[in-house]
């Protein structure tokens, strides 16, 4: 088999199984782990998958630009914010974190909820802004444009003073092996930082960032209460979420 005809092989297999194995898929294909690993590499450096140790996962289509998620299941985000929102009690203070469906999920408060948001992201604090009982602390630093929010030293020095009921956090990617997953390492060094300053994290996860992966480990998945997604009951990844022992709240 050639190089080309290889590497179709292989996103098909991606596709299939949702994971590549990467001493199994040599063997099956009788060439040698370091021509594989090769493969590997192409195949992520062109776009198409992301490594991970002992192969490669579906990579996130969450790391697009801003712009460009805020077009990527609008409907689907707007089912998550509204069951996300259910989860804020009246009078908790709440970490909400960047991002399009964080966006939605302050898009669906009610307007009548009274109650404490700190977040980091400049959107989501000007889509509260409307709302009369919502006292809104802004988390200031170096605003990282790709998710609209802020990072940095001043960004975790400010967080590190929050006590919260509970953190809704987003990621691009919920994988039940590699776990929760974003592609900037400040990035995922904050969201750890705001998780650990919250009595109680969910994840945020539209059905495409669900099986996926990106290059930076946020949190192991038995670190959070659970995952609120509208990824199919169906969903293999959905399935051995649950077989493990994680909450999945359907949207």
């Amino acid at each position: 088999m050639l190089a080309a005809e290889r590497r179709d092989f292989l996103v098909a297999r991606l596709e299939r199984d949702g994971k590549i194995v990467a001493k199994d898929l040599a063997r099956e294909l009788g060439i040698s782990d370091d021509s594989m690993r090769r493969d590997l590499r192409e195949l992520a450096a062109a776009g198409l998958s992301q490594r991970v140790y002992g192969g490669a996962l579906p990579v996130s289509p969450a790391i697009a630009d801003y712009a460009t998620r805020g077009t990527i299941s609008v409907d689907a985000k707007a089912r998550i914010g509204r069951a996300a929102a259910e989860l804020i009690r009246p009078g908790s203070t709440v970490i909400l974190d960047g991002g399009t469906t964080a966006l939605a999920v302050a898009r669906a408060l009610p307007g009548d909820l009274r109650a404490t948001i700190v977040t980091h992201s400049p959107t989501v604090a000007s889509a509260l802004i409307h709302l009369p009982d919502i006292e809104i602390f802004m988390i200031g630093g170096r605003v990282f444009k790709h998710s609209a929010v802020t990072s940095g030293a001043a960004a975790a020095e400010a967080a590190a003073g929050v006590n919260a009921d509970l953190f809704l956090l987003g990621v691009t990617g919920v994988h039940a092996e590699s776990g929760l997953t974003t592609d900037d390492a400040d990035e995922a060094a904050m969201k750890r930082l705001l998780s650990r300053r919250s009595a109680e994290t969910w994840v945020l996860a539209s059905s495409e960032k669900i099986g996926a992966a990106s290059r930076f480990a946020v949190l192991a998945l038995s670190e959070v209460a659970g995952v609120i997604t509208d990824a199919a009951d169906d969903d293999p990844t959905v399935t051995d979420l649950r077989g493990r022992g994680h909450e999945v709240l359907s949207a």
